[in-house]
Order: structure tokens, then sequence, then C-alpha cells
């Protein structure tokens, strides 16, 4: 796992957008799996600058997203379609057709769940995952006690997520109970996942995925596990770790072949 520690949020995204880009100059086909949420909304700002100034281009690139609600309507602004659609395909220049969300409206939840993850399989898998983390350590919306084994399939939110995604909604009864999520073995399936955390909010849940134990109480934890991880922080969001001067001095002399 490589720990980048920036100094700001807009280093995090700028940082990460250059991992995700690296991907794409070399494969424009590339599978991209894409988190949504605050934290990674930094990395699509910066990709959509590169795809602005002619650097790389996502019209050939298929997506994946990692989550939708269960029930939602899919025309609601919180539905992860819809998010999806505004805050990366647009602003990236994805071709609708070639990206997918999770059907949390089917009527047959499981089997749509089975059919997603064929999906994934059937694209060639997952070249570079986004992920976000969240304050109780979940990653996609694989709460506390998730099995790192775990395929895409419905779970039950954590009051915390329901509470800490209020600020989507007019208010927290609004928030869905229930989403369909790529499960932990389905995210760790993906070549390379890049994971970005900023704001001390997150320092608790980066340092015990980081530092701690290999858990399924700590979600993301399963990073440990992937033999190509990259995980960028900003100041706020690495104060919780015991290493992070290591980490520091690991980047800067990084060889110029390993950089991105």
């Amino acid at each position: 796992m490589e720990i980048i520690i920036l100094p700001t949020p807009a280093e995090v995204g700028r940082v990460a957008a250059a991992k995700i880009a690296s991907v794409v100059q070399k494969k424009p086909a590339a599978v991209i799996g894409l988190a949504t949420g605050s934290s990674p909304q930094v990395v699509y700002a910066d990709l959509q600058r590169r795809v602005e100034a002619g650097e790389i281009s996502f019209a050939e690139a298929r997506g994946f997203a990692l989550d939708e609600y269960v029930g939602i309507p899919l025309e609601h602004p919180e539905s992860y379609a819809s998010v999806i659609a505004r805050d990366v395909i647009g602003p990236l220049g994805f071709d609708p057709s070639r990206v997918r969300v999770p059907d949390g409206r089917a009527g047959d939840l499981e089997a749509a769940a089975r059919e997603y993850d064929a999906a994934i399989r059937d694209a060639g898998g997952v070249d570079v995952q986004i992920l976000g983390i969240g304050a109780n350590g979940h990653i996609g919306f694989n709460e506390p006690t998730s099995s790192f084994a775990s395929r895409t399939r419905v779970k039950t939110l954590a009051p915390s997520t329901r509470e800490a995604n209020a600020r989507f909604f007019e208010s927290l009864d609004q928030v869905p109970a229930h989403c369909m999520t790529q499960g932990l073995g389905t995210i760790l399936d993906a070549h390379e996942l890049v994971l970005v955390a900023h704001g001390a909010a997150k320092a608790a849940a980066v340092a015990a995925a980081i530092e701690g134990p290999l858990s399924s109480f700590v979600p993301g934890s399963a990073l440990q596990l992937h033999e190509s991880a990259t995980v960028v922080l900003d100041e706020e969001a690495a104060a919780g770790l015991q290493l992070a001067n290591y980490y520091r001095h690991t980047y800067d002399h990084k060889p110029e072949w390993q950089r991105f």
C-alpha cells in the first residue's frame, strides 16, 4: 500500500487524478470504478480540468458505480444514478451508455446484484477503482462486519451512515435504509485501488484502515490485502497515522520511474 500525504484537499485531488489519468492514457478503454460522496469530488474536479485541457479523454472508457440506494426513484436528485450523471458522466465526457449503476429499483434485488458482478467481470474487471472512506471505516456501503469475500449485494445502512448522508436530503427520514453495494471481494478484484480522504473527521478511520489490524470491523482495512492500493490523504486525515513521517519520506524519495 502506498500512502501519500499532501497539504490540502486540492492536492489530494490532483495527485489521485494523476494516478487515474495515467491508467486512462495507457488504456483509453479502461474500466473505472466510480465512487460518490464528498471525498471523490476533488478527484473529479481535477479530472475535469485534465479533460478540458485535452490531456485525457473518457470517451472510450467504461464506468461502474460502487453503490445505489434501494427503492429511491431513478430521477431523484440524490439517487446515485443522478449523482453519477451530474458529477461524472457529463463533466468527464463519458458515454452514458458505457456507465452503469447498481439497480436499486429491481424487482429481484438479489438477481440484479449477481448480474452487476457478472457485468464487471464481462467488462474485463475494473482497471482502477476510486474509493472514499466513511467515518466508521466503510468503503462503498460495506458497513462494519462486512465479509472480505462479499460480492455485490443489499446492505442495511448503519445509523451513523444515514446521519452523515442526511445533509443531502431534506431530513434523516428521507435517507433510504438500504443500499446495493459492490462487496469488499468485488472491490478487491479491481486491478488498482485509489482511496482518497481529507478532513479531521476521517482521521480515526484512516488510521484504523491503514495501520490497524485486518478486521471486518474496519472494512477499509481490506485494502491491506490488495497488491496495488494507493491512499491519498491531506494532513488532517493523516493526523492519526503513527508512521506519517515514514510515508512522507517514502513519497519524497520515490524513483522517477515509479511516479505517475
